[in-house]
């Protein structure tokens, strides 16, 4: 039995294909201070586990969505689920921080790979605001794995150590594979008709980098994505190292940060049909720029409770969840036959940068958390720029063609 488009069923699965990221990297989140000690390394050394994640992933994402527009959706869905439970399975045995490091790097470019599907099989299904409002409808699903992930790997590390993160990665992610295998249907309607190599490849991508649509929509599900790996990378170091939080805790903490993402996408979700993509967004956008806005002064002011970073975390993350899912939506718009092309390379630029801003940050926590608040603040202010900016531009050629301005 082939799952439905419509159905509860294929929303569900396409959510927990988009939550691999969140599962690759929140479940392990809470050991790094155990991990960094049992491997003889430092926190620095810890966050290239991170980073070389979300190279792996970044670098990856550049092939899943021609391959797929070419070959069909299921047949690369399957190859990165391979590529990634063997990399998991590299991980748990990993004895230095080094082989660590290359285990994440494959365990990203397997796990770039259902991301990537999963966005080009809602395009193949719907269009504009319903397709938006699938998308939030799976990130709120989908954001239960940063809700459960941080406690379940707490607890996982305080009893069996950092090493049973990646067995849970492997179980988990293995059944997907199953459930998907039997009953994920394909769903590309047309596939690329031009022999697949690495000039049809880059053509394709040309067409799609051209178009100020697409650009101006990667650019908001940017920021959202690195103010969420940038609080990922960081927040360890600053919540257990600066403000003296358990894994345990920390694993609460994070998750009712995640919380907020989940509140932000499922009310998104139920306003995108009404008020459309752009104004969803603009509420979004607001979100960012007030959490940024709230953090720095929070932290400026040297207010020593942790409990202030959260709130303003949440509302940061609260806006992630209005913005992302509806700038995915709004990119994808205008490419019915490139979206794995118009996904691939939007996410290649976002985890690219997500990584180098994680390296940054971390590197510059000395027992404070100001570098966090710096770069969401920097984050809330390129997101209301970039959004505010082309909504004053959109309204001033509507007004050119109208013949309000001679």
């Amino acid at each position: 039995m082939r799952l439905n488009p419509d159905s509860k069923g294929m929303t569900v699965v396409l959510a927990m294909m988009s939550a691999m990221g969140p599962i690759s990297t929140d479940l392990y989140v809470p050991a790094f201070p155990q991990l960094a000690q049992d491997l003889s390394t430092i926190p620095a050394h810890v966050q290239w586990t991170m980073s070389a994640y979300l190279i792996g992933f970044a670098l990856a994402q550049i092939f899943y969505g021609p391959l797929s527009d070419k070959f069909g959706r299921k047949p690369v869905l399957m190859a990165a689920f391979a590529t990634y439970l063997i990399a998991c399975l590299a991980a748990s045995i990993a004895q230095s921080i080094e082989w660590l490091a290359a285990a994440r790097f494959l365990q990203g470019v397997g796990g770039a790979g259902p991301i990537i599907v999963a966005r080009a099989i809602v395009r193949d299904m719907y269009t504009g605001a319903r397709a938006g409002q699938q998308l939030a409808t799976m990130s709120s699903i989908m954001g239960l794995a940063p809700i459960l992930s941080p406690v379940i790997g707490g607890v996982l590390a305080v009893q069996f150590g950092w090493r049973a993160s990646f067995v849970a990665m492997f179980t988990i992610i293995a059944t997907l594979t199953a459930i998907a295998a039997l009953y994920l249907p394909e769903t590309i309607k047309t596939r690329m008709a031009e022999p697949f190599s690495a000039g049809a490849m880059m053509r394709s991508f040309a067409v799609v980098i051209k178009n100020p649509v697409w650009a101006v929509y990667a650019i908001l599900a940017g920021c959202g994505q690195t103010g969420i790996f940038t609080f990922v990378s960081a927040s360890p170091f600053v919540l257990q190292g600066v403000y003296g939080l358990t894994p345990v805790q920390f694993g609460i903490g994070f998750s009712v940060c995640s919380a907020a993402f989940v509140a932000g996408a499922w009310i998104s979700s139920r306003m995108v049909r009404a008020r459309g993509l752009d104004r969803t967004i603009g509420v979004g956008v607001l979100l960012f720029l007030a959490g940024g806005v709230a953090q720095f002064l929070v932290l400026a002011l040297s207010i020593g409770s942790v409990l202030p970073v959260f709130a303003t975390e949440m509302l940061f993350f609260a806006g992630v969840g209005f913005v992302m899912p509806h700038s995915v939506a709004g990119m994808l718009s205008p490419f019915p036959e490139r979206a794995g092309a118009a996904t691939s390379l939007a996410g290649f630029f976002q985890f690219t940068f997500s990584a180098v801003v994680g390296l940054i940050v971390v590197a510059s926590i000395a027992g404070s958390a100001m570098p966090l608040a710096v770069m969401n603040l920097l984050l809330g202010i390129s997101a209301c720029v970039a959004f505010f900016a082309t909504v004053a531009l959109r309204a001033r050629h509507a007004r050119l063609r109208s013949g309000a301005i001679r």
